[in-house]
């Protein structure tokens, strides 16, 4: 098998986290995760309190770096799950 077929097979992920929005009162965002290493989680939240430390999700940064939360997670294969209090669908 060469190199390439094996990069492009899906691989398990390695950890998840949960990004919930705590409301209008800073903090705004809680980082929750249930299993992955615990250095590559803290290190990933890290980056993700970075991008978000005083976004609400009205504002039009959070778009932005809420794409970037999810590229970064692609990349390091971490499930990202979010929870901004109310249904995005609508």
């Amino acid at each position: 098998m060469t190199e390439t077929a094996t990069e492009l097979e899906p691989q398990p992920p390695v950890g998840d986290v949960s990004v919930v929005y705590l409301g209008p009162v800073a903090p705004h965002w809680e980082v929750r995760s249930t299993f992955g290493d615990r250095q590559l989680i803290e290190s990933f939240r890290d980056r993700i309190n970075a991008r978000l430390m005083l976004l609400p999700p009205h504002d039009p940064q959070f778009r932005r770096n809420r794409e970037r939360i999810n590229r970064d997670a692609e990349r390091e294969n971490v499930l990202v799950f979010w929870d901004l209090g109310y249904d995005e669908e609508e």
